[in-house]
């Protein structure tokens, strides 16, 4: 299958060179040039199947044409070594809790699936070295970072805003050495990610080292986060509640609503989407007025979702047609301050002894308030709530319990290098390195 440039001035990409890419020549987002229907067959057979055997038949549909069957099942099998339990809130609200990976994120099933599918291209290509670069507003770079150490080829920078991501986030990408090198960057997510893409611009920087990204720009990113919509589905048929299903997404950069909006394209019986935005609402005016505004991002208790110009905006219009119309039919949003998302999450944990994270939490509220008679809501727990440990600790008055596995990089010795947040020191940075 050939992959497209949002953009609509480069030449069609392979597979391969949109992954190994990330972004197109004329700065577009590679888009794949058809989506294919699943077969009736598949949805009816849903409830008996297995995370990882719901997953391989999505992938099979998005990349079985550039792939032998038998290594895109290894690799979808070796990404997906974790569950995510659908769970009943209460009444017919569910919490699809995506944090059961490794970093304990949602973004360990597409970074995982990536960092496996990248370095089966490097190894099939004989190539030396791949470099990636990613941007951080707090759960990516973790996922990134731990979904590629140690993967032969390829070096990893992490790029975060210094003073914005919380400790245990933080050391989850600057304890690890090796192949993975965090640099904090004294401004916004917003910068970052602008860094990283100017670098992909650059022409030097191109010709002398090979550069990628992992953000849910690059399509091995974000199309795998396709994959627990449709075991949520099927989670949903086994308890016999698969009945008007709308779904809610804590939505920041929007790669893991578009990889929704992919599923529905491709026969998933979702009635409609919710995104939900803290106070960085670009994407909630869209909806208002149609008109997008990016405008520098503000932090918030939600820091993941801190993100003033979302890059995936152009996949959703570009999946729609441009038309403002057709995105509202299949999606409404809303939008939370601080003290909403305070409020909310106290007030679930005492009443339905749930504890949401902060981001879940804005999940959570869009659905409460905006679940219709008849309709079965389920909203994404992007993150396991002690990742924020000291913002929901205070909220609810209680100690959170710290998994082993986030005490185990508590313990590390924190190494990241320091850098302003324009691009000529970072280009220069990036070509010593060399």
């Amino acid at each position: 299958m050939l992959y497209y440039s949002t953009n609509k001035q480069s030449p069609a990409a392979t597979l391969e060179e949109a992954v190994v890419r990330g972004l197109a020549p004329d700065k577009g987002l590679y888009m794949p040039e058809r989506i294919k229907t699943l077969p009736p067959a598949f949805y009816h057979n849903m409830g008996e199947m297995s995370f990882q055997e719901i997953s391989f038949i999505v992938a099979e549909a998005f990349f079985g044409e550039d792939m032998e069957a038998d290594i895109l099942k290894n690799i979808v099998y070796d990404t997906l070594r974790f569950d995510v339990p659908l769970v009943r809130v209460h009444d017919s609200i569910y919490s699809l809790e995506l944090f059961h990976g490794p970093t304990l994120a949602f973004k360990d099933v597409g970074a995982r699936f990536m960092a496996r599918l990248l370095g089966y291209f490097i190894r099939k290509e004989g190539r030396r070295e791949v470099n990636v670069l990613v941007a951080t507003s707090g759960d990516t770079g973790s996922a990134v970072a731990n979904g590629f150490l140690d993967v032969e080829g390829i070096h990893v920078y992490v790029l975060y805003p210094k003073g914005k991501v919380s400790e245990i986030q933080e050391k989850q990408f600057t304890t690890l050495g090796k192949n993975i090198t965090a640099l904090e960057i004294d401004g916004t997510f917003d910068d970052c990610q602008a860094l990283v893409k100017n670098a992909f611009m650059d022409e030097e920087l191109n010709r002398k080292m090979a550069l990628t990204s992992a953000n849910s720009i690059n399509v091995a990113r974000f199309l795998p986060q396709a994959f627990y919509y449709f075991y949520a589905y099927a989670q949903l048929e086994k308890q016999d509640a698969a009945r008007e299903v709308v779904i809610c997404v804590p939505s920041g950069n929007f790669g893991n609503i578009t990889a929704g909006l992919f599923a529905k394209r491709m026969g998933l019986p979702v009635k409609r989407f919710i995104a939900a935005n803290n106070r960085n609402d670009i994407f909630y005016q869209y909806l208002r007025t149609g008109e997008y505004s990016p405008r520098p991002s503000v932090p918030t208790l939600a820091n993941a979702m801190d993100v003033g110009a979302p890059s995936n905006f152009a996949r959703v219009l570009d999946l729609y047609g441009g038309s403002h119309e057709a995105v509202c039919a299949d999606i409404s949003g809303a939008a939370y301050t601080d003290e909403q998302i305070r409020e909310t999450l106290a007030d679930v944990y005492r009443r339905h002894h749930y504890l949401l994270d902060p981001h879940g939490t804005c999940g959570y509220r869009a659905l409460a308030e905006g679940l219709q008679a008849g309709e079965t809501g389920v909203f994404l727990e992007t993150a396991h709530p002690a990742k924020f440990i000291d913002r929901v600790e205070p909220i609810i008055g209680e100690r959170v319990a710290i998994p082993d596995t986030l005490q185990r990089f508590m313990q590390g010795t924190k190494q990241s290098i320091p850098l302003p947040s324009d691009f000529v020191h970072f280009k220069r940075y990036l070509l010593n390195r060399r």
